[in-house]
């Protein structure tokens, strides 16, 4: 797919740098220096100069980043009106430039990793050189990821010390002027009181329970035994009656 590209006219150099400035920040598409390579002329804008991104196709066939594009009333390159319901996406091309090599945006920190256009965000949400600001409060510095572990450990250990006064408590540096022992103290008391209340309300819950199955099994075996006792009557009672006849025939 070809891009036709305005002509452009000789400008004083003051000018031309304003120019090159204005069109950076108000650009679409991709810098140009992204890339590993120089990219193939038919990937750039010939509104920003940059390489396309989310690429629309005018009926004209002039294809622009989406953003320029819409700032547009009428085409660059042909001048027809731009009518915004007739745009489409250029799916395929938008793939193909995804595809292109580009180097880390941590580069010029040492970073000489290069990757799909596609897949950088990936590539920047595990890159050692990406600047990371510490988690550590009062802390507000900004080191790379791949040592940010050590300094978090380093800083996490000068920054944090324990009560001078002995009530055992672990400080910040900001938090030295504001700190009191008794409050320290009883706030921990507290806590401790509360959970030893809730382990004992927690026993005192599974004592009963083994209270109530003891009273019933004890119940189950009274029931038991008394069914046994009753048992063994009838059937000693039954085993006596056959003696009795006997008695009476012999008395005959």
């Amino acid at each position: 797919m070809s891009v036709h590209m305005s002509c452009e006219m000789e400008v004083p150099e003051p000018l031309a740098s304003v120019e090159l400035l204005s069109r950076q920040i108000m650009s679409g598409g991709y810098d140009l220096n992204l890339f590993a390579s120089p990219p193939d002329c038919n990937f750039l804008c010939s509104v920003c100069h940059g390489v396309l991104k989310r690429p629309m196709r005018l009926p004209c066939s002039h294809i622009f980043c989406r953003k320029c594009i819409l700032r547009q009333n009428t085409c660059p390159c042909c001048r027809k009106e731009v009518k915004r319901r007739k745009m489409v996406q250029v799916n395929k091309l938008r793939k193909t430039i995804g595809r292109l090599q580009v180097k880390c945006k941590n580069a010029e920190a040492g970073c000489l990793v290069t990757c799909p256009l596609a897949h950088r965000k990936g590539h920047q949400n595990s890159c050692p050189f990406e600047l990371m600001a510490c988690p550590n409060e009062g802390c507000t510095a900004q080191v790379m990821r791949g040592v940010l572990d050590e300094h978090r450990q380093r800083c996490q250990e000068g920054g944090q010390q324990r009560c001078p006064l002995g009530c055992g408590a672990t400080l910040a540096a900001s938090e030295g002027e504001q700190h009191n022992c008794y409050r320290e103290l009883r706030d921990a008391w507290v806590q401790r009181h509360e959970r030893n209340r809730t382990l004992l309300l927690s026993l005192l819950g599974r004592v009963r329970r083994v209270h109530r199955t003891t009273n019933f099994i004890r119940k189950q075996l009274a029931q038991l035994g008394d069914f046994l006792e009753d048992d063994s009557l009838l059937l000693s009672s039954r085993a006596q009656e056959p003696e009795a006849e006997m008695w009476g025939v012999q008395g005959e």
